[in-house]
């Protein structure tokens, strides 16, 4: 993936949904926002929300109140915030999984979120990180990882079934030509402690939530799956520097509302996201291990259509279910 970083303010707005300038000025909020962040307080998606949501406060003049909707892998908020009223005052933390993986894993639930929210623009990017666990593999990259993996049987931990980590283990088991057994924790922290207790002998888990372990020297990196390294981690080679051509699994974060949202309202919001993401939001993405990741607003719908599609198509080669 191509990241653009440049501000998109100014930029002229080709997305049908969106307004004019003059138009933009003619919504402004009365009263104070939510933003539903559909996964539990305190992981990366949480913090993600927490940090842009300060500095949309300041655009808005309203606060922006962060609103927990955890379940089905981000599905009943993302439901949740579908079927609220599209007036702007209810926003969603979107993530990679929700436009890309849950369409196909809950294709009954009656939302799609490419089909069904505007995007307002992205805000950051993690890796997923391939560690293994120190006393159980002695590869020390990815050359000896492929090698050792196809002289005895490994056993690989994730997030849970169809998460980028699940589907990011997916496409590297397969690219690489090799086979481990898979194990579907209930999130980062569970699988980041089965590393730990060395439960199993690797796993793909994102630089946020791996980082510290692995400057602690108690799990061992081998690749990132994007196509720059992560500044976290600068020694740590990608998937492509490590022989595999062509992997680039980045895991985005943006805002959206739904599709039905007036123009006014898509383009004001867009706007004071734009305006919010700024040096000190960079600055604190940065201490969170995530990437600023700033998509022009004329490419923005089509990033999103695009990633969508091609996570999809991982998630049906996969064979997803739900757990």
């Amino acid at each position: 993936m191509q990241i653009t970083r440049r501000a998109a303010l100014g930029t002229a707005i080709a997305v049908p949904t969106l307004a004019t300038p003059a138009l933009a000025q003619g919504w402004q909020p009365t009263r104070p926002l939510r933003l539903v962040v559909t996964y539990p307080p305190g992981g990366v998606n949480d913090i993600v929300g927490r940090i842009i949501a300060e500095p949309m406060s300041r655009e808005l003049g309203h606060p922006v109140v962060v609103e927990n909707r955890a379940g089905a892998g981000g599905n009943i908020g993302t439901v949740a915030v579908a079927q609220a009223e599209a007036d702007g005052y209810t926003i969603l933390f979107g993530t990679t999984a929700m436009f890309g993986v849950n369409p196909i894993l809950y294709a009954n639930s009656g939302v799609d979120a490419v089909r069904d929210f505007t995007s307002l623009g992205t805000i950051g990017e993690v890796a997923n990180i391939l560690s293994v666990v120190p006393d159980r593999v002695r590869a020390t990259n990815i050359q000896e990882f492929v090698a050792e993996a196809k002289s005895r049987p490994l056993v690989y931990g994730s997030v849970g079934n169809g998460s980028s980590s699940h589907l990011s283990a997916t496409v590297f088991l397969r690219m690489a030509g090799i086979e481990a057994t898979h194990v579907p924790y209930r999130g980062s922290s569970p699988l980041v402690a089965a590393l730990l207790a060395k439960e199993v002998d690797f796993g793909f888990d994102t630089t946020a939530t791996s980082t510290a372990q692995i400057r602690a020297g108690a799990i061992r990196p081998l690749a990132v799956t994007t196509t720059r390294r992560a500044s976290a981690l600068p020694d740590v080679p990608t998937m492509i520097e490590a022989g595999l051509p062509g992997f680039d699994l980045g895991v985005w974060f943006n805002l959206a509302v739904a599709k039905r949202t007036p123009a006014p309202i898509v383009a004001r919001l867009t706007e004071a996201l734009e305006k919010s993401r700024d040096a000190l939001t960079a600055q604190r993405l940065g201490t969170a291990f995530v990437e600023p990741l700033i998509v022009p607003r004329e490419q923005n719908q089509s990033f999103v259509a695009q990633s969508a599609a091609r996570w999809q198509e991982i998630a049906r080669q996969a064979n997803l279910r739900i757990d």
